[in-house]
């Protein structure tokens, strides 16, 4: 496929050249108040499963109804998937969407593509959002800002501490604008930001104890298993899906990822950890201890606060994103239905004006706010990899089963060769650095 060579300005002009004639709705033209076309960000969309369609055309997770595609200040141009029915699904539902919304039926302004390089290397698209594997997110992400693109990310962010860094050195040195797909900071009623705000302002006396009710996870293959070939599904691309990880005969499954690759929890760990991390705020430079004990992870920082990888006995919060907190003078817990407190007088007045922090309430809005005013997004690569850093070296000591002193300075476990090797592994070519 040759991919075009077109602003954003004349690209729209042509597909919409491209359709019968019709008369042009005052919206198309950025009257009343719309947003004009050439002022739309836009957008390829890689990676069409739950997550990604989500995004897309309307989840739980974009609170906003009829996803990207129902905003008046995006315009996708492109879908990406390795499965053909779901970009087709994708792309026929979008060119109907926008056929709807312009009044023209012919409408065909939105390709489906099977390899995300294609989408890369349009120079008409500003931004991607990717919800693909575990795997490919961090590689993909990197890819795509030294392209020149955006970023919207689904977590895991990245599954080595190695991947990370790069992350932010692409971020850093392409000058892009990167938002990790952990919300918790920017939705559920400000749940969250409420308990950082109360417990960073010392409702709670000094902070000693958070229990973050999630394991951590780590990159960590066993031997690959030996079940047996299956056939590729029609319209399937399961070497692009591998992508950068050791070959693997299709066996049928191919979801977030392949069994046998991860110890813990790199999925749902993610939202839990970033909350720990906003509300603990440890130096970022300073030693961390990793205590192993019997399959759970006992983090401490060099304020002196113990992070838990379990649950607070009996708190009333926890699987949904949940963390507690426990200082010298009583508790803060919160998940996406509730923050609770003990005693529950720790509520009854708002945070100091001194502790406030952004009031962001949408995560795709600071995404594409960020876009346009080039400013740092709230899940920011070094926010996001401060927490991924959190949960993959937790996810070592879990892989081997012993305790661990982390240097986030100088990105290692001093003189732990068996825990270093552990922070990287080959990809598989060509998908090598």
């Amino acid at each position: 496929m040759n991919t075009p060579s077109l602003t954003r300005r004349s690209f729209l002009a042509r597909a919409a050249a491209a359709a019968a004639p019709a008369i042009v709705p005052a919206s198309a033209l950025g009257l009343g108040g719309a947003t004009a076309p050439s002022d739309r960000i836009a957008m390829g969309f890689i990676g069409l499963g739950g997550q990604g369609t989500g995004h897309l055309l309307g989840g739980a997770w974009t609170y906003v109804p009829g996803g990207y595609v129902a905003r008046g200040d995006v315009q996708v141009v492109a879908v990406c998937d390795v499965r053909r029915e779901r970009r087709e699904a994708a792309r026929r539902r979008c060119n109907e969407v926008y056929a709807e919304r312009t009044g023209r039926p012919g409408y065909d302004g939105v390709a489906a593509v099977n390899d995300f390089r294609e989408v890369l290397a349009r120079r008409d698209i500003d931004a991607v959002l990717i919800a693909v594997p575990y795997h490919w997110a961090a590689p993909m992400a990197t890819m795509a800002m030294r392209a020149g693109k955006d970023v919207y990310c689904e977590k895991p962010v990245a599954i080595t501490v190695h991947e990370g860094r790069a992350l932010v050195a692409a971020a850093r040195r392409f000058g892009r604008v990167y938002q990790a797909g952990m919300q918790q900071r920017s939705e559920y009623g400000g749940k969250f930001r409420l308990a950082c705000e109360l417990v960073r302002g010392g409702r709670i006396g000094r902070l000693t104890e958070v229990f973050a009710y999630r394991p951590p996870g780590a990159f960590a293959p066993a031997a690959w298993t030996s079940e047996a070939s299956k056939p590729v599904p029609d319209g399937f691309d399961w070497d692009l899906w591998l992508g950068p990880l050791p070959w693997r005969p299709y066996g049928g499954e191919a979801g977030h990822t392949l069994s046998g690759l991860f110890v813990g929890d790199v999925n749902w760990s993610p939202h839990h950890y970033d909350i720990v991390q906003w509300t603990v705020n440890p130096d970022p430079a300073a030693p961390v201890d990793i205590r192993y004990d019997d399959g759970r992870i006992h983090y401490r920082h060099s304020n002196g606060v113990v992070v838990h990888s379990t649950a607070y006995p009996g708190e009333p919060v926890g699987p949904d994103g949940g963390a507690c907190f426990v200082g010298t003078g009583g508790r803060i817990a919160v998940d996406r239905q509730r923050i609770v407190a003990h005693p529950a007088s720790l509520l009854r007045d708002a945070p100091a004006p001194a502790t406030r922090l952004a009031a962001i309430d949408s995560h795709s809005g600071n995404f594409l706010e960020c876009v346009r005013t080039r400013r740092p997004t709230i899940g920011n690569p070094e926010t996001a990899t401060r927490t991924m850093d959190a949960i993959l070296t937790g996810g070592i000591a879990l892989a081997l089963r012993r305790s661990l002193r982390w240097d986030p300075a100088r990105g290692e476990f001093p003189g732990d060769a068996e825990a270093n090797r552990l922070l990287a592994y080959s990809p598989r070519p060509p998908w090598g650095a």
